[in-house]
């Protein structure tokens, strides 16, 4: 849908194309302002706010010289941050002027106006957009254009969460056309078991970065191949593993389409691996050795691995790979077995193909997204490199962190500004500056806490009234969702994906000693669940089906809630919005998780076990950790240990302490776990380190020689 402007506010159109806009707190109040009420009714979309305002009202803004003001500032504000070229890399990174690095995902979460993102994976490849672009870093990204999106979850009155998949509008996103150097759309094709597949490719503009989308839903393509890109993590494994060739073999030609030559490829978890073999393939047809081609690719590879589980490592029998492959392998100049041997792992037979050995075997830098889950992986892996200690495995950590700007409430961030000065998210990644947060008045951090915990409190209610009016909710549910929730009681959250690793259900251990904390007279507690199960997991949807009871039970006197369809515009809400974030996984298979960095920044402190990045981040004053059991235990044993644990914290530290109040109302030992929460957790679980880390660490060392644009002096 075209959108018609006055000429006064013709740009409103760029800013509203252009993702920056989402962490940018100028542009973001130059649309609310726009029309508060519209902004609120479209989930914060900007185009779809254009879209539906009235011609009447567009002109009366292109009048108002207070909104001309604001919009001319934003513009302003804009055009110089697209056309810096002071930024971090520029700085110190000035001779790879030409470099360009290619991030591949299979998900990216950027917001819910892109719904091509189902969780943890996608959120971070997201953030690391945003941070590349603020940092200056020449990454583009390349995903797919998924037509119907991560699926809507709907608990049903029983329970029993139900997938729901609908079509998005593309015209009400951010999402274009992306152009060849011929200036038309490009478009690519592929051979997927004996079928041309063509993929139009799209672009999303997040802030300095182009991210690039297959999309296969074209009318060249019979109906089966047009629901190839239809669906994130949906199909059987004939699917999976031509979404996963499309994403790596597509991928690279849509690049080539695009005239975009990268020096750098980063592939994020396993999904793209078959971008090496595409890489490998038109080296050989260039005249490389398969050995030559494949020390070139290797050499400018990084694999970063995120799934410390076996079984999340995707892997697909021979016969499989030999009929969407067919006749791929003699462009290699290899005999089929010789290809199954590109991703043999030796813990498996040799009929699978396995895609984390294939990345990890032609890429010279991996990682995991923490220093244990990188301990982990090397046990995982050390098959791979039977002749080397355990300790000597090369597969490093790079720790995950969070996009600050993403995920900061307005309210911390004028909080910060007022204290440790208006330029604080330029050196968000500096120990020292955190320090000023110990300045902060007790009573000023708490009001704000207050307050961010009141508008979680509005959200929730706002959605169950919604629910109401519209039919779909019962009145049970109704008061599942928490419309019974209140301000006053500690709020512990408990949101993420239900998979069973990550129990749910642990705190449920002991129900009557359970009930004793959360109806407490003088010192209540609430309890606030969000998150889906994949389709497929069976027992994740048991999970939310057991929880679901639980906030329905009278029992428990409305202290319970679980809030569905769990997005990026509700996760914002419950991260700022808690008193306590719980994350209670069974160690070792919490590869990193990020959510709890999310709520350190905004004041919420983290109960966690010990396990992902809590494992490197807690020190004993900046929240509370479930102990690590003294010697390994059975998944029984060690859930008892766990929420005896949890339940000891709980009595013992954390409600007492959240309770003690002062003749001022405000709890100051609780003030001063959140003080020391953000000042340790915050300046170093950010994608600006994250970011210069992988840089400096992987990207840079992996570049090439031709992309080091040095002076004739250097050189000399």
């Amino acid at each position: 849908m075209s959108i018609s402007l006055p000429r006064e506010i013709q740009r409103l159109h760029d800013l509203a194309h252009n993702v920056w806009w989402s962490w940018t707190p100028q542009a973001r109040e130059l649309f609310e302002q726009f029309d508060p009420a519209l902004w609120r009714l479209t989930h914060h979309n900007p185009i779809k706010q254009l879209q539906e305002a009235s011609p009447d009202h567009l002109k009366a803004l292109s009048r108002n010289a207070l909104f001309l003001r604001q919009y001319e500032a934003t513009v302003k504000a804009y055009d110089d941050y697209m056309s810096a070229t002071d930024h971090w890399f520029g700085k110190n990174f000035p001779q790879l002027q030409q470099l360009v690095i290619a991030y591949f995902s299979a998900e990216f979460g950027l917001h819910i106006s892109v719904p091509i993102y189902s969780g943890g994976l996608g959120i971070l490849a997201g953030d690391h957009l945003k941070e590349a672009s603020d940092l200056g870093i020449p990454i583009v990204g390349m995903g797919f254009m998924y037509s119907h999106a991560y699926f809507r979850q709907v608990v049903n009155p029983d329970g029993w969460q139900e997938a729901v998949y609908e079509p998005f509008d593309r015209s009400a996103s951010p999402i274009r056309p992306a152009l060849n150097p011929a200036g038309a759309q490009a478009k690519i094709q592929i051979t997927i078991d004996s079928r041309t597949v063509t993929c139009l490719v799209w672009q999303v503009q997040v802030g300095r970065v182009k991210l690039y989308l297959l999309d296969t839903d074209t009318p060249e393509n019979n109906p089966a191949d047009r629901e190839l890109s239809a669906r994130l993590y949906g199909g059987d494994h004939t699917t999976r593993l031509a979404q996963e060739f499309l994403l790596g073999v597509g991928g690279v030609r849509a690049l080539r389409a695009l005239g975009v030559s990268p020096g750098v490829w980063h592939a994020n978890e396993g999904h793209p691996a078959f971008m090496v073999l595409e890489r490998l393939r038109e080296l050989v047809k260039k005249g490389q050795s398969l050995s030559q081609a494949q020390d070139l690719v290797k050499a400018s590879t990084v694999f970063t691995t995120h799934t410390p589980v076996p079984a999340g490592h995707d892997k697909f029998h021979a016969d499989l790979i030999r009929s969407q492959f067919s006749g791929y392998w003699e462009g290699l100049g290899l005999t089929f077995a010789e290809f199954m041997a590109l991703g043999k792992h030796p813990g498996y037979s040799e009929n699978e193909f396995h895609m984390t050995a294939l990345a990890i075997g032609l890429s010279s830098s991996v990682n995991g997204v923490s220093r244990e889950h990188a301990r982990v992986s090397r046990a995982m892996f050390a098959d791979l490199w039977p002749d080397l200690p355990e300790n000597r495995i090369p597969i490093k950590a790079v720790t995950n962190g969070i996009h600050i700007p993403t995920w900061i409430a307005p309210e911390m961030n004028q909080l910060y500004c007022k204290y440790l000065g208006p330029a604080w998210r330029d050196h968000c990644d500096d120990s020292a500056l955190w320090q000023r947060v110990l300045e902060i008045p007790d009573q000023e951090l708490w009001e704000i806490r207050q307050s961010l915990k009141h508008k979680l409190l509005n959200i929730i209610r706002l959605r169950s009234r919604s629910g109401w009016m519209r039919g779909s909710l019962e009145a049970i549910q109704v008061l599942a969702n928490g419309a019974l929730f209140e301000p006053y009681p500690l709020t512990i959250g408990f949101c993420r994906r239900f998979a069973t690793y990550k129990r749910a259900t642990l705190i449920f251990r002991d129900v009557d000693r359970l009930r004793a904390l959360l109806l407490n007279r003088w010192r209540p507690v609430q309890l606030v669940f969000a998150g889906k199960a994949h389709p497929a997991d069976h027992p994740g949807r048991q999970l939310i089906h057991e929880v679901y009871q639980f906030a329905k039970s009278h029992g428990f006197a409305g202290h319970i809630a679980f809030v569905e369809d769990y997005d990026m515009h509700v996760a914002k809400f419950l991260v700022r919005g808690v008193d306590v974030w719980l994350n209670n996984p069974r160690p070792p298979l919490e590869a990193s998780g990020t959510s709890g960095q999310k709520a350190a920044l905004n004041g919420v402190p983290n109960l966690s076990g010990l396990d992902g990045w809590w494992k490197e981040g807690y020190d004993g004053s900046n929240g509370w950790s479930i102990p690590l059991p003294s010697h390994p235990l059975e998944e029984e044993d060690s859930d008892t240990q766990d929420a005896e644990a949890l339940y000891t914290l709980l009595e013992k530290e954390v409600i007492p302490l959240y309770y003690e109040r002062d003749t001022d109302g405000v709890p100051h030992g609780w003030i001063k776990i959140i003080k020391n929460s953000i000042k340790t957790i915050v300046p170093y679980f950010n994608t600006q380190r994250m970011l210069k880390d992988y840089t400096t660490e992987a990207y840079v060392p992996s570049c090439p020689d031709e992309y080091q644009m040095q002076d004739q002096e250097d050189v000399a």
